[in-house]
């Protein structure tokens, strides 16, 4: 009795398909990261902003945030800049949307001297709907 080897006769072949499962539970997981954290990232600077009455969102269809901290540091959105290249990036935006409304945000500190310069910075540039970002007045700071 003759046994022969016991052969098998072709290779099992590599799987050559992505599994796709795990890349899409990290990109699920990403997404959510990021709408949880989006709203919170509006702005990250600290300003004690005046109390008003009657003070309601407005929704601009463009608009650009323009702040003032308490040492009178110029920013635009929330990046610092000097008056110079904060004067060129109004002036810029201007030119490719006239109709582009300012929100101002100043601290309570900033002696109105200040805003009264970034006012004419902005309409000297060419836009001339300007807000002022204010607080309700019913609303602690924490």
């Amino acid at each position: 009795m003759a046994f022969g080897r016991l052969e098998r006769s072709s290779r099992p072949t590599p799987m050559s398909d992505i599994n796709m499962t795990p890349l899409i539970d990290v990109m699920l997981v990403l997404l959510v990261i990021f709408m949880i954290s989006a709203p919170l990232m509006t702005s990250s600077l600290k300003l004690d902003l005046p109390k008003a009455e009657g003070t309601q969102p407005n929704d601009a269809p463009r608009f650009i945030s323009v702040a003032l901290d308490p040492q009178g540091q110029l920013y635009f959105g929330d990046e610092a800049l000097g008056a110079a290249a904060f004067a060129a990036r109004v002036l810029d935006t201007a030119r490719k949307h006239p109709n582009t409304e300012v929100q101002l945000r100043a601290d309570t500190r900033v002696p109105y001297g200040r805003v009264a310069e970034v006012i004419g910075i902005v309409q000297k540039a060419g836009l001339n709907r300007i807000g002022f970002v204010t607080e309700p007045a019913g609303v602690a700071r924490p």
